[in-house]
C-alpha cells in the first residue's frame, strides 16, 4: 500500500483498480483488461484519452513558456485568449473571467468575490447564499460547506453557519412529491419555500442561489418544467444573484454549450472547470458580470491589490490545452455531436425502465441515471449504499466505469466522443451488471415486498 491519503474514497479500501493507461474512450489497468468509460473519468475527459492535438498543443507551450503567473498585473497571451473565448461564450452579460485550478476552488473565488462586490457597493449585510439540499458544489472548507451531501459534511465541522449558507428543497419530483402531487405542485410548493425562506431571511442578507443546472454527484437530478423559470423570477424579485455551478454541465454535457441553455437559465455568475480542458490539465474559471468587476476596480485600488489569487492561475500550459480543447469542440461540431449521441444514451437507458430494480431514469444528453430500489412500486430506497456499491463493481467487472451515488443511482457521463457504438457496448454491459446485481439482491433478501 503506497503513502497516498486517497481522495473521496473509504480509506480502508484502497488501491482496487490501478489504471495504466488510456486510449479514446477506453482506459486499461496494469493487469491489461479494458474498461470503456462510462463516467469520463469523473464527468471530464470530454475528449477522451491520448489526443494527440492537445498534447502537442501542452507541449508546445511547455517549450515556449511552461509556467508564468499573474501576479501584480502580469499576463500572457495565451490567458488573456483564452479569456476572451470564454467571455464570448457564457451567457453572462460583459463577462469577466478569474482563473483557477478546479471547481472547488472557483467556486471558493466566488464566495469571495460575492463579499468583495457587496461590500464595494455598500451592502456587506448582503452575504448569504442559498444552496439546495443533495447539492454537490466542491469540497474545500467554502465550497463543501455549499455542498448539501452528508458525507462531504461529517467529520469535518464546516462553518456552514458562518458564510451565511442556507438551505432550500432539491427540485427532485421523484423523491420529494407529496402523496397525489402533480409535477407543478412540487414545483410551486418548492419555489413557495424558497421565497418564504427569502422573506424569513431578509432579501437584503442574500447575495446568490447557486445550483448546477442539472446535477451531478447527487444523482443527476433534472428539475420538472417549470422549476428554473419560477426560481429566476424570485430573485429577480429580490434582487438575488444566479450563480450556475457549471462544472459538470458546461461545455456541452447537456446537449448544448452550457446546462443553462438547456435549462433556460440567465446567470450572473458561472463556475467552470472539468470539461474547459477535458481534464488534460487542471484549470477553472469563475465568471462574473461585468458590472461586478467593474465594481471591484476602486477599492482594490484603493487597498493596492485584489488580494485574491493562486499560484497557478491562468497557467499557461492549462490555458493552451483549453484554447486547444475549445476549437476541437467548434471545428469538429462536438456539441451537435453530442446532442444526436445523448438522445440516443437517454432512449436506451429507458429501455431499462421494466427492470425490477430501477426505479428512475433521469437525464439529458450524454449524462444519465438509473436510481435502483429495493420496491419498484413504492420506490422505496435501498438502505445505505450497499447495492450502489455492489452495481458499480458488477459493471467493473463487466469492463465498464461508472460511479454509484446518491446511494443507489448509477451515472453515466460518457465522452462526447461516444458514438451509438460505444453505447450500446456500455448498454450491453449495463445489462449484465444489473443482472447480477438483482442476483445479489435477492440472494441477500435485500428486496422489499
Amino acid at each position: 500500500m503506497s503513502t497516498i491519503i486517497y481522495p473521496t474514497t473509504n480509506l480502508k479500501h484502497t488501491e482496487t483498480l490501478t489504471v495504466e493507461k488510456g486510449e479514446g474512450v477506453y482506459i486499461y489497468d496494469n493487469k491489461g483488461n479494458k474498461y470503456i468509460e462510462g463516467l469520463a473519468g469523473l464527468w471530464c475527459t470530454s475528449l477522451g484519452y491520448g489526443n494527440q492535438e492537445i498534447i502537442d498543443a501542452a507541449a508546445e507551450q511547455m517549450g515556449k513558456l511552461s509556467y508564468s503567473h499573474m501576479f501584480g498585473g502580469k499576463t500572457h497571451q495565451v490567458g488573456m485568449d483564452l479569456s476572451e473565448k470564454i467571455s464570448a461564450m457564457v451567457p453572462v452579460d460583459n463577462a469577466k473571467v478569474f482563473f483557477g485550478n478546479s471547481g472547488s476552488d472557483a467556486n471558493d473565488s466566488h464566495i469571495k468575490m460575492l463579499r468583495y462586490y457587496f461590500n464595494a457597493i455598500g451592502k456587506p449585510e448582503k452575504f448569504k447564499i442559498i444552496a439546495r439540499d443533495r447539492s454537490y458544489h466542491g469540497v474545500t472548507v467554502a465550497s463543501a460547506s455549499l455542498t448539501g451531501l452528508a458525507p462531504n459534511h461529517t467529520h469535518f465541522d464546516l462553518p456552514i453557519d458562518a458564510l451565511g449558507i442556507l438551505r432550500t428543497d432539491v427540485p427532485h419530483y421523484y423523491r420529494g412529491k407529496l402523496d397525489g402531487e402533480s409535477e407543478a405542485q412540487f414545483v410551486e410548493r418548492i419555489t413557495n419555500n424558497l421565497e418564504n425562506m427569502i422573506l424569513e431571511e431578509g432579501p437584503e442578507t442574500i447575495a446568490a442561489f447557486i445550483a448546477e443546472p442539472i446535477t451531478g454527484a447527487s444523482g443527476v437530478i433534472v428539475p420538472p418544467a417549470g422549476y428554473y423559470e419560477k426560481v429566476q423570477a424570485i430573485l429577480a424579485k429580490y434582487d438575488i444573484l444566479f450563480w450556475a455551478d457549471e462544472v459538470i454541465t458546461g461545455f456541452g454535457r447537456t446537449g448544448n454549450d452550457f446546462g443553462c441553455t438547456t435549462m433556460g437559465i440567465k446567470p450572473a455568475m458561472m463556475t467552470l472547470a472539468k470539461q474547459l480542458s477535458s481534464a488534460y490539465m487542471p484549470i477553472s474559471a469563475s465568471v462574473i458580470r461585468g458590472d461586478m468587476y467593474e465594481a471591484m476596480i476602486e477599492p482594490s485600488s484603493q487597498v493596492g491589490v485584489f488580494g485574491h489569487g493562486y499560484t497557478y492561475s491562468g497557467h499557461p500550459v492549462a490555458c493552451a490545452v483549453s484554447l486547444k480543447v475549445l476549437e476541437i469542440y467548434e471545428r469538429d461540431n462536438i456539441f451537435a455531436k453530442a446532442a444526436d449521441v445523448g438522445a440516443y444514451l437517454q432512449s436506451e437507458l429507458q429501455k431499462f425502465a421494466d427492470h425490477p430494480l430501477v426505479g428512475e431514469i433521469r437525464g439529458a444528453g450524454m449524462i444519465g441515471a438509473l436510481e435502483l430500489v429495493a420496491n419498484k412500486h413504492t420506490g422505496q430506497p435501498f438502505a445505505g449504499g450497499v447495492i450502489g456499491g455492489y452495481a458499480m463493481q458488477a459493471c467493473q467487472n463487466h469492463g465498464m466505469i461508472t460511479r454509484a451515488v446518491a446511494g443507489s443511482s448509477l451515472a453515466f457521463c460518457p465522452p462526447l466522443i461516444c458514438t451509438k457504438a460505444h453505447i450500446d457496448e456500455m448498454m450491453m454491459k449495463l445489462a449484465k451488471a444489473l443482472d447480477d446485481t438483482l442476483a445479489y439482491a435477492v440472494k441477500e433478501k435485500l428486496l422489499v415486498a
